[in-house]
C-alpha cells in the first residue's frame, strides 16, 4: 500500500481534502441533521473553550516543530507536527458535532464591529483553514510515503513551511474569533 500511496499523492490528496472539507460544508451548510448525533448538553457548551485550548496548544506545537526541524531534529519535528495533524483534527470533531448539533454562534457586539472587524477576521481564518486542509495532508503524505532521506528532495519542506504559516494564522485568527464570540462581547 505505501508504493501505491507514494506514486499517488497528490491524487490522495485531493480525494482525502474533497471528504474532509465536503464534510465540513455539511455541517456548517445545515446538511446533516442533528438528529444524527446524541445531544451532550455539557460537551456542547464547552467545546468552545476546548477548542481555544486545543488551538492554543497547536500553535505551540507548530513553533515548536518548526523549531525542531530548524535544529535538524527530524525525529522530533515529526512528532511535533503529528500531534498538531491530531490536534486539528480533534478541533474539527469537535467544531463539527458542535455546528451540527447547535448551529452556529451569533456575533453578539454592535454592527460596525461585526461588520469592518469580525467578518474580516472570520473570513481570513476560514479561508486559511480551508487553504490548510490540502496542505497538511500533502505534507503528512510526503512524510510518511518516504524515507527521510527522500523527504529533503521532495516538496515536503516547500509545501510544509506553507502549511505551518498558514496553519499558525489559522489557529491564532480562531483564538481572536472566540475572545470576540464568548470573552468580549
Amino acid at each position: 500500500m505505501q508504493l501505491q500511496a507514494r506514486d499517488n499523492v497528490p491524487l490522495l490528496t485531493a480525494v482525502l481534502s474533497v471528504i474532509a472539507l465536503g464534510a465540513v460544508f455539511a455541517a456548517v451548510g445545515g446538511m446533516i441533521p442533528a438528529q444524527m448525533l446524541p445531544r451532550i448538553e455539557g460537551l456542547i457548551t464547552w467545546i468552545p473553550e476546548l477548542n481555544v485550548v486545543i488551538s492554543l496548544t497547536a500553535i505551540g506545537t507548530i513553533v515548536a516543530g518548526w523549531r525542531a526541524i530548524r535544529r535538524n531534529e527530524v525525529m522530533t519535528h515529526r512528532n511535533y507536527m503529528v500531534t498538531t495533524t491530531v490536534l486539528f483534527a480533534a478541533f474539527l470533531v469537535f467544531y463539527l458535532y458542535r455546528i451540527t448539533v447547535e448551529g452556529t454562534t451569533d456575533f453578539g457586539g454592535p454592527g460596525t464591529i461585526e461588520q469592518f472587524v469580525y467578518f474580516p477576521i472570520l473570513g481570513i481564518h476560514i479561508l486559511l483553514a480551508i487553504i490548510c486542509v490540502p496542505l497538511v495532508i500533502y505534507t503528512l503524505l510526503l512524510a510518511t510515503t518516504r524515507p527521510i532521506e527522500e523527504i529533503y528532495t521532495s516538496r515536503h519542506r516547500n509545501v510544509g513551511q506553507l502549511a505551518a504559516v498558514f496553519w499558525l494564522i489559522s489557529f491564532s485568527l480562531g483564538v481572536v474569533v472566540y475572545a470576540m464570540l464568548y470573552v468580549v462581547y
